[in-house]
């Protein structure tokens, strides 16, 4: 199993003056550690599990290109896109920069979006969910129309039309950088998953041999072999200060890996993200290859 590690809070000590030290250390920490994956939320307010929009949040894109500066092998994830934040041409094209200046780490992690109340808040337009999975799929077919050899023809979808699907440069990774697709929806997320992604990234529930079971029948549907795609679990890594519960979480991945499970991503929090990246180099890294 391969491990991944996300930001889940930006409340360190030192406050906003300490930000662009204490992402790099982790970036570097990380990398160093054998950690496979660096992903950051993709949010304008911090979530209730982090306590709330009062607490700090940083802009996902920017995070990243920080911890690819800082970084020389781990991929980069915004983990994930919520579809209704950027005009597709936009993601991608952001998607590809982050490639470009990374060497070719970056993974086009995307989603639906579910925090309602944030794109109220600031005045961006969320839609109903059965339009914002419509959005999705097309945000994936352009992102592929532009990441195309040559000269892409135009797009015309529902929602969204590209008379000239025009980016350059393209990205390093080819034929494109890889797409991860969130979501455990048997009706309308892994069908997505099936059709396009090269990744999908679920929650570590009970249930999780069923999804993985439907997504494999589904790609039998598709023509496609189910073990090219990367599963992915993301969960809270709770290591305890100094890695006291390390052992409890290596035993829970390593059941996960039996599942089926390629890579976990693990949400970092608390005052001290370096630390934590130390100990899961350390500990659950190792544990868990």
């Amino acid at each position: 199993m391969k491990i991944g590690l996300e930001f889940g809070e930006y409340g360190w000590a030192g406050g906003p003056g300490k930000a662009a030290e204490v992402i790099a250390r982790f970036a570097r920490t990380a990398d160093d550690a054998g950690v496979d994956l660096l992903g950051v939320g993709d949010h304008l307010w911090q979530g209730p599990q982090a306590g709330g929009p009062e607490q700090p949040y940083l802009e996902c894109f920017t995070t990243l290109t920080v911890m690819a500066v800082h970084s020389s092998r781990a991929r980069l994830a915004p983990v994930v896109a919520g579809v209704h934040f950027r005009e597709p041409a936009v993601l991608a094209n952001a998607i590809t920069s982050l490639d470009v200046l990374s060497g070719g780490r970056a993974v086009l992690g995307v989603g639906v979006g579910w925090d309602a109340d944030e794109s109220a808040g600031m005045g961006i337009a969320f839609p109903p969910v059965a339009e914002r999975f419509e959005r999705l799929e097309e945000t994936v077919r352009i992102c592929l129309r532009l990441w195309e050899a040559g000269t892409p023809e135009p797009f015309e979808g529902e929602h969204y039309r590209l008379p000239r699907p025009l980016l350059v440069p393209n990205s390093l990774t080819r034929p494109h950088p890889p797409i991860l697709i969130a979501g455990g929806g048997e009706r309308r997320t892994l069908p997505l998953v099936a059709r396009y992604a090269d990744a999908c990234n679920l929650y570590p529930t009970p249930d999780l041999a069923d999804k993985l079971a439907v997504l494999r029948r589904l790609c039998e549907a598709e023509g496609r072999d189910y073990d090219t795609i990367e599963k992915t679990v993301i969960l809270p890594f709770e290591l305890g200060t100094y890695g006291e519960r390390a052992d409890e979480l290596a035993g829970m991945l390593r059941g996960l890996a039996g599942l089926g499970v390629d890579t976990a991503i693990g949400i970092v929090s608390g005052p001290d993200p370096v630390a934590q990246a130390e100990i899961v180099g350390n500990k659950i890294v190792p544990a868990v290859a």
